[in-house]
């Protein structure tokens, strides 16, 4: 790494053109974060000679720190991506194309354009971005290979001293007049990759026995390929041959049976189905028909009916209870669940009934041994980050669902981003601070925010899209804000915890718990049927809020040792 920025910034210094990109002490410097986790291509003219060449490929994974979304901004980021049809979970960065002056006359940083190029068209990639200087024609040089210029993004960059703007590319128009050279490039990949060195976001071609042993931790995206498109065919004809595929997974034909059903559902069982499904076919064979969905956590690659199709036969037996208006209208809706420990029943029971199409998962905390006893995961999945988990378990359940994590929890770098532009907030996170800063930027957007305790079945809704100045968690806590809460002791954060959740309303074996916590209980106690109620709880209240259904702020119980009694009994008299 040290190796290669160096390269960088003696190239991009170029002879003091650029100033930036020296040190006092005279070293050329360009250390990014957007290194790590990212690609990596290097041109050596000998295996172990100096670097000749560089290119560096950003998977989506890391799209926070594109280049192009900071020199644009998140908005107009998302604008981009948005006016183009894509989702940042589609987008690949590439990045840092520099080439030594004596090597420019070779070709090589055309060679090295297309393999950045055809490694994001085989990873699955919709689109690709990043940004261009202009002085010396550089953005010509990538319209060449299919890119655009995006107008009204070029300005003038001090650390380049240049005009720079943002490159567009979509896969599907192809590579330009480089179109042979990237797709040699792209069938190429696995055989250019060393694959003891791929980073652990990249593991879709990493060795079986590589991903068996664990390694893989933190891949959570599946790459989808649609097979009536030419690019995406000739992708999933290279994911099948890189050896890269443990288990195949087709039922498409059964698929396609329970669509026609669904939409016919007066047929006779023993109806042949036949001509229909030729019909729904429309010309394509089985295989090119829908999408195949690769899960680079399990190498497991699975035929699925296409979006539309999908979700109607997927959420079929929603109806009589949520029509296929409201259906619409839910997966039209973004969410956030911050607190992927009690946050993950809730956010695979939304996933599970079609209450929201969009998510951000926010959870600092890798998945441990003491969380089997509450979390639906499996013991090789301890150490992941739990909200990669999560997002795994949402996408299983529907591949084309938009979802974006954040590994560090929210904090207060990234509250702001978090909180844009969503539709509904479910809070479960065990640090007051977080708790607080939610709900005032939550306030601030007039954006509901839905709680569950998971002791007695404690249920807190907070209408701030109908109540902009309601008080914090119903006034329990006071005025205290966010940013008073950061230094707190042990002591007072439990005070305040037991000023949340309302002391004299919690169950007793809680209310004992506290006086033992670092003493006889690592932490306080938490069941699975608890955890499980409160993904049911927050799915019902999440959708009559995004409904318009009836549901006021308030706080709710659903206490188990009060409705089930001999006194509820309803089946006395029947005895």
């Amino acid at each position: 790494m040290e190796t290669v920025r160096e390269l960088r910034a003696r190239v991009l210094f170029d002879r003091g053109r650029r100033p930036a990109f020296l040190a006092e002490d005279g070293r050329h410097v360009d250390d990014q974060d957007l290194d790590h986790g990212a690609w990596h291509f290097v041109a050596r003219k000998e295996p172990d000679g100096p670097p000749l060449g560089y290119i560096r490929l950003s998977t989506p994974a890391t799209g926070e720190l594109y280049q192009s979304r900071a020199f644009l901004g998140v908005a107009g980021y998302l604008r981009v991506l948005g006016d183009a049809g894509v989702t940042p979970e589609e987008t690949f960065e590439h990045s840092r194309l520099v080439v030594e002056h004596r090597a420019r006359k070779l070709g090589l940083g055309a060679y090295l354009n297309a393999v950045a190029i055809g490694a994001a068209h085989a990873l699955g990639a919709k689109a690709m971005i990043g940004t261009s200087g202009t002085k010396d024609g550089q953005h010509e040089f990538h319209e060449r290979f299919g890119f655009r210029c995006v107008d009204g993004t070029r300005r003038y960059v001090e650390q380049y001293t240049e005009d720079v703007v943002i490159m567009f590319h979509d896969v599907s128009k192809g590579a330009g007049e480089y179109q042979d050279l990237v797709t040699k490039a792209r069938d190429e990949l696995p055989k250019l990759v060393a694959v003891d060195h791929v980073p652990a976001i990249a593991t879709s071609h990493r060795r079986p026995e590589r991903l068996n042993a664990g390694a893989n931790t933190t891949s959570w995206q599946p790459l989808l390929f649609t097979p009536a498109v030419a690019t995406d065919r000739d992708a999933l004809r290279t994911l099948l041959n890189s050896g890269q595929v443990r288990e195949i997974h087709d039922t498409i034909d059964a698929q396609i049976d329970e669509l026609i059903r669904s939409r016919e559902p007066w047929l006779p069982p023993a109806e042949d189905l036949a001509q229909r499904k030729n019909e729904q076919l429309g010309g394509l064979s089985e295989w090119e028909y829908g999408t195949w969905v690769y899960y680079p956590w399990s190498q497991r690659l699975v035929h699925v009916l296409p979006r539309e199709e999908f979700r109607l036969v997927r959420t079929d037996r929603n109806r009589g209870k949520i029509e296929r208006p409201q259906q619409r209208t839910l997966l039209g809706k973004r969410i956030g669940v911050v607190g992927l420990s009690v946050g993950n029943s809730a956010a695979v029971t939304f996933a599970l009934e079609g209450i929201g199409g969009s998510f951000k998962l926010a959870d600092f905390d890798e998945f441990g041994l003491s969380n089997l006893n509450r979390l639906r995961a499996g013991v090789h999945q301890l150490g992941v980050n739990k909200a990669v988990i999560s997002a795994r378990q949402m996408f299983e359940i529907d591949p084309y669902l938009d979802i974006e994590i954040f590994t560090d929890g929210l904090t207060k770098a990234n509250l702001e981003n978090f909180v844009e532009h969503l539709d509904l907030l479910v809070e479960e996170c065990d640090t007051p601070y977080a708790k607080i800063a939610a709900r005032e930027e939550a306030r601030k957007r007039g954006i509901p925010v839905v709680m569950d305790c998971n002791d007695r079945g404690m249920l807190d809704v907070e209408r701030f899209d109908e109540e902009p100045d309601r008080p914090l968690l119903h006034g329990l806590i006071g005025d205290i804000t966010a940013d008073e809460l950061e230094n707190l002791t042990k002591p007072q954060k439990v005070d305040l915890i037991l000023a949340m959740v309302d002391a004299e309303r919690i169950s007793p074996e809680l209310r004992a718990s506290f006086d033992e916590l670092g003493k006889t209980l690592s932490s306080w106690p938490q069941l699975a049927s608890g955890v499980a109620l409160g993904g049911a709880l927050t799915a019902e209240v999440a959708r009559r809020i995004l409904l318009g259904g009836e549901c006021a702020s308030g706080r709710f119980y659903v206490d188990f040792a009060e409705l089930i009694t001999p006194a509820t009994n309803t089946a006395r008299s029947l005895v």
